[in-house]
């Protein structure tokens, strides 16, 4: 209860004007990358990340939450103008989203998926902000043993949920644990793979490896794509004018929706939410096929219905709230721009943690409001001030585009670090993600192992350690048993029994 009213109070402080301004800001900069197909909020959040240094961690977590909620909705406006999902979270949006707007009811599929967007993410908010201190108080029953396991169980279930490249999904967790492994050893004094080199003492900064991986690997993705961005222009063209009056559904479209869609769809994107490696895309997916699977004309479905718009904004927005729980309670990040807030609080010397929500509740309450305020308020706001501009965001210039972003990873990972060293790590792991994404491998997998691993590693020696070099002791403590007894049932059901099906993003 206490916690609840910190967040309450937490509201008063989008009354200073000054982080107000970093809040909207943040989530107007959200929209238009999410809705730029090939940039994601991700890379928003990657690119910002060193600005975070000249802001205090509230404001930075305020302004974080504001692109993180941005990043679910904005991915919904090329992916029913256009048929390309801005973002994979927006993949489902576009089965009905596009004959909407085929049909001359663009706008109304957009105040579709706002309203959607709306209810998902205050229900994924809300249930955070409820269920966040339960959930801490429960982990602090957990115990070195289980720590690891619950680790290990993460890693496990971030690498299978990456359908059809497992097998690549583990090989770059795989190098993602190497990579952790350079510096100075977790528990001893002694340096491990620096090859003589002094400015790997200290090991590879989180900096260099978020915006390598995010935008430097991005910008080099992208090189190859200017075909893409003149179809785009020409489809912009074509696109009739709208009014801002059009946005707005008509309250009987709102009913024939149904409260039930909306709330169903917003559960199960939340639960998707608190599994590592799930993401956004993977919640839309589900709610859609629940939506299908329960309506009375599933054959409407794809042709234009509302409501697959609904399950599926719904959803992935929901999945905000729910993503955070395990980076909160646990540092367990949920999906690519969770790793990234984590980033933000280990940077500023916030370790996440059962302790988190008790100890620095007041860093953490103010991030929660700013979610629920951009979900209930920024998220129709903008669309009905901006959403005509919105709409041809993506007939902006490639070319300069990403040579902006290209001089901001540089100079940003040089200004977060003050180290030529780190700031060439940056390109160097830029191109290896490049090379890496080019190849099928996952880089979310690798990034996760660089972030999972020291603790990964200092649990399983501090295990081993107390229980004499006994392995044993992983089977007979409950907590630690548990973890591993549930990460076979997800090997079962998500690897060895057939796996349900992803959305095919072509069709869409």
């Amino acid at each position: 209860m206490e916690f609840i009213e910190l967040v309450l109070a937490s509201f008063s402080k989008l009354l200073d004007p000054l982080t107000l301004t970093y809040v909207v800001c943040g989530f107007l900069i959200g929209t238009v990358f999410a809705a730029i197909p090939g940039l994601t909020a991700t890379l928003a959040l990657a690119l910002l990340l060193p600005l975070t240094y000249s802001l205090d961690v509230t404001t930075a977590l305020m302004a974080c939450a504001s692109i993180y909620m941005a990043g679910m909705c904005g991915g919904s406006i090329t992916a029913i103008t256009i048929n390309i999902p801005g973002a994979p979270s927006s993949m489902m949006t576009a089965l009905d989203g596009y004959p909407m707007h085929q049909r001359g009811q663009g706008a109304l599929a957009l105040g579709h998926a706002a309203i959607a967007s709306m209810f998902g993410g205050a229900v994924g908010a809300l249930l955070l902000i409820l269920l966040a201190p339960v959930i801490a108080d429960a982990s602090l029953l957990v115990k070195t043993t289980g720590k690891f396991s619950l680790l290990l169980f993460a890693m496990v279930v971030i690498v299978i949920a990456q359908r059809g490249n497992v097998i690549k999904g583990a090989f770059a967790a795989c190098l993602g644990l190497m990579l952790a492994t350079i510096g100075l050893d977790t528990m001893v004094p002694v340096t491990r793979f620096t090859f003589g080199l002094a400015d790997l003492t200290s090991g590879i900064e989180l900096m260099p490896v978020i915006i390598g991986a995010f935008a430097v690997s991005e910008i080099l993705t992208q090189t190859d794509l200017a075909r893409q961005t003149q179809h785009l222009k020409e489809a912009v063209k074509t696109m009739p004018m709208v009014k801002r009056r059009d946005f707005l559904p008509p309250w009987s479209d709102i009913k024939k929706v149904g409260l039930a869609c909306y709330l169903r769809s917003s559960l199960i994107g939340y639960a998707v939410g608190t599994l590592p490696g799930a993401g956004g895309s993977m919640g839309g997916f589900l709610a859609y096929i629940e939506t299908v699977r329960t309506s009375r004309q599933p054959q409407s479905f794809g042709k234009g219905n509302p409501q697959g718009i609904a399950a599926a904004e719904s959803a992935n927005n929901a999945v905000c709230g729910g993503a955070l729980v395990p980076m909160l309670t646990f540092g367990i990040p949920g999906d690519p721009i969770t790793a990234i807030v984590l980033g933000v609080l280990v940077i500023n010397g916030i370790q996440p943690g059962p302790q988190l929500m008790t100890d620095q509740a007041g860093l953490i309450a103010p991030m929660l409001a700013a979610l629920l305020f951009s979900a209930v308020v920024l998220i129709p706001l903008t669309l009905y001030l901006l959403g005509p501009f919105f709409i041809r965001i993506v007939s902006i210039r490639k070319d300069v585009l990403y040579a902006a972003i290209g001089l901001l990873s540089v100079v940003g990972s040089y200004v977060a670090t003050f180290s030529t060293f780190q700031m060439m790590m940056t390109l160097a792991m830029g191109i290896l993600a490049y090379h890496l994404r080019k190849r099928g491998f996952p880089v979310i997998t690798l990034l996760l192992g660089f972030i999972l691993g020291p603790n990964l590693e200092e649990f399983l020696r501090r295990s081993l350690t107390l229980s004499q070099g006994d392995p044993m002791t992983f089977l007979t403590n409950p907590d630690s048993l548990f973890f591993l007894v549930l990460t076979l049932i997800f090997i079962y059901f998500l690897a060895i029994r057939k796996p349900l099906a992803q959305p095919d993003t072509e069709k869409s």
